[in-house]
Order: C-alpha cells, then sequence, then structure tokens
C-alpha cells in the first residue's frame, strides 16, 4: 500500500494513530502479581471462551483497517500470546499486509523455545519478554506460580538464535524485586540486550497499586548510572515511550517507562484491542467499543474504518497526567491481562 492510499486520522489533541496493540488471547500461564494475582485468577476464573475471541481471520481484518488509518507497528499481546495455538498463522497474515512496517510479540517467553523459529519464519520482527528478576526466589514470587528463571532466559536464547529482535522488560515493585535492578542491568548489559525497566503501574482494579510501592525512573537511573555511567539517546520517534540510555563506551541501551511520574500521555499514538475485539483508546480505559459485534453482524472494511475513525477522533484520554493516589483507587479499569499492557 502507498503512503498515498493512507488516511491518517488524528484525536482531538492531535496525536495520530500508529500502534496497535493486539491482545490474542486473555489467559496466562503466570499469575505476576502486578498483573494477573493468584488471589483473583485462581482456578475458577472465568476466561473468555474460544468462540468469544477474533478469529485468525478477523484479527488480520480489522489490522488492514488500522495500517490502512495510519498504524505502522502491530505488537501482539495477551495474556500470554503463545497459548494461542494458530499464533503462527496470525503472524503470517499480518506480516503480507503493504505497509506494516513491524511486528513485535510481548512474553513471558517460557514458550519461546518452541515458538520462536516459527514466528520468525512467519514474519515476526521481534519479541518483548517479561522477566522481573534473575534471582530464583524472587522471581517465583514475582510471577505466582513458582517458575524459576532458565525456561526465560532459553526463551530469550532461542528467540535471538532464531533471529529475533530481543528486548527485556522489567516491572519494579518496591519491597519485592527493585533490589534486582543492579543485577539485571549488568547481566542484560553483558548480553547486548536492551532492559526496560518499568514503573508499577495501576493498571486493572485487582493489583493492590499503591505510590509507596513504585520505584521512580529518578531512583531506577541513579542505581544504574552508579554502576553503568549512562548518556540519553534521543526519541526515535513521536510517540516512543521509554527514556533511553546507553551505557557509555557501548552502544548497549536500556529505558525507562515511567507513566506514573514523566508522564507520556501527550504523545500516545497507541490503540488496543482486546481479545474478545473490542477497541480501547488508553491502556487505562473503563469501557471499550465491540469491532467484533461490528464484524460478525456483517459490517465491511469501510464501515469498520469508519468506526474506528470515530472513536479515535473522539479521543481525549491522558489518565496518567490526571493521576493522583486518590483517582487510582476510585476508577474502575480494564485488567491488563484482558487488553495487553
Amino acid at each position: 500500500m502507498s503512503e498515498r492510499n493512507r488516511t491518517d486520522v488524528m484525536d482531538r489533541l492531535s496525536r495520530p494513530l500508529r500502534d496497535l496493540r493486539l491482545s490474542v488471547i486473555d489467559q496466562c500461564n503466570f499469575r505476576c502479581i502486578y498483573c494477573m494475582p493468584a488471589e483473583v485468577f485462581g482456578p475458577n476464573f472465568r476466561f473468555l471462551a474460544e468462540g468469544e475471541l477474533l478469529t485468525v481471520e478477523e484479527m488480520a481484518l480489522l489490522s488492514e483497517c488500522f495500517v490502512e488509518l495510519g498504524v505502522e507497528k502491530i505488537r501482539l499481546t495477551g495474556g500470554e500470546p503463545l497459548l494461542r495455538r494458530d499464533l503462527d498463522a496470525l503472524v503470517a497474515r499480518l506480516s503480507a499486509i503493504p505497509g506494516l512496517r513491524d511486528i513485535g510479540l510481548t512474553t513471558n517467553g517460557v514458550h519461546l523455545v518452541k515458538w520462536a523459529q516459527r514466528l520468525k519464519e512467519a514474519g515476526l520482527k521481534r519479541v518483548n519478554v517479561s522477566l522481573d528478576a534473575l534471582d530464583d526466589d524472587i522471581f517465583r514470587k514475582m510471577n505466582g506460580i513458582g517458575v524459576g528463571v532458565a525456561p526465560v532466559l532459553k526463551g530469550i536464547e532461542a528467540a535471538r538464535a532464531a533471529g529475533l529482535g530481543v528486548k527485556v522488560n522489567m516491572v519494579v515493585k518496591k519491597g519485592w524485586n527493585d533490589s534486582q535492578i543492579v543485577p539485571m542491568a549488568s547481566y542484560f548489559k553483558d548480553l547486548g540486550i536492551p532492559l526496560r525497566l518499568i514503573e508499577f503501574m495501576d493498571v486493572g482494579t485487582t493489583n493492590g497499586w499503591d505510590y509507596s510501592h513504585v520505584v521512580t525512573k529518578k531512583e531506577m537511573y541513579e542505581q544504574i548510572n552508579a554502576m553503568h555511567p549512562l548518556e540519553p539517546i534521543e526519541k526515535a520517534y513521536f510517540g516512543e515511550v521509554a527514556s533511553r540510555y546507553r551505557y557509555v563506551g557501548t552502544e548497549v541501551e536500556v529505558g525507562f517507562i515511567a507513566s506514573v511520574t514523566e508522564t507520556f500521555c501527550r504523545s500516545c499514538t497507541r490503540a488496543r484491542i482486546s481479545a474478545d475485539g473490542k477497541l480501547y483508546t488508553c491502556l487505562f480505559a473503563s469501557k471499550g467499543v465491540s469491532l467484533k459485534d461490528k464484524l460478525r453482524a456483517g459490517a465491511t472494511k469501510e464501515e469498520l474504518k469508519l468506526l474506528i475513525t470515530a472513536v479515535w477522533n473522539q479521543r481525549t484520554d491522558r489518565y496518567s497526567e490526571e493521576r493522583t493516589e486518590e483517582t487510582a483507587k476510585q476508577r474502575v479499569k480494564i485488567e491488563m491481562s484482558y487488553i495487553g499492557g
């Protein structure tokens, strides 16, 4: 698709639609404390039935609509997307969309040994692997099911061997894994893998968020810089989420995602589709618009694009800029496992 055939859309704060987070499943094999705490997502929790999930064909069609409206990058999320049996078929469909420049995936990495080569061959470009500690005891507590670090590290190596780009995401919660900031930075610096450190966010309503649990970007930066001096890197594009640095004397990057203390709402270009086909315009949203219902009622591609455009044109979201400790506790928000990170 040529640039002339794209119809760029803007929201009410003049933010273009550039990125799509596409959740392929709401289930996960982990029960991380900041996302799917085991006391809430227990054995009796009702996840979406297979018929409620978008099909590969439906996700591909919606992705085509979004690319024709300006989206350049799609990231597949969950839940844990590697639990979706037809994931490689979806990636193959997405990789054939003209004008789509990048397809990525966020995963806990446990199943990458099985999936990495298949996904690379299907057209996947990169993976973001979630790993919150190198210490086995800390990591077992963080992921809620007692899995050690080794399977994730094997998954990272499998992804690299397959030729996928790899970044590592670390959510930092004070009193839980903040002792791992420097060990994680040192380990992945030596491997040449970019690390992203993420402030503990109040996504959803079940993760017990409190500002006292937040390790700020400033605190994380100071810890790493004291051991491994850092220098800033210019943002690569409008809407880039991470504040990026490189270790002095290297090309290895470390980044910080500080949606609590250094908000980036005014440059947010991301739309999100839940696993059951609802469109959300903010990670912290309370409700979405069903695209699946329109699709299954026989809506044409042009009708779907008109609906997406109308939703985006009315967008005014800037939750992180407006957040206070009190509003964070009062507002009911969708869960991260449902919408994807």
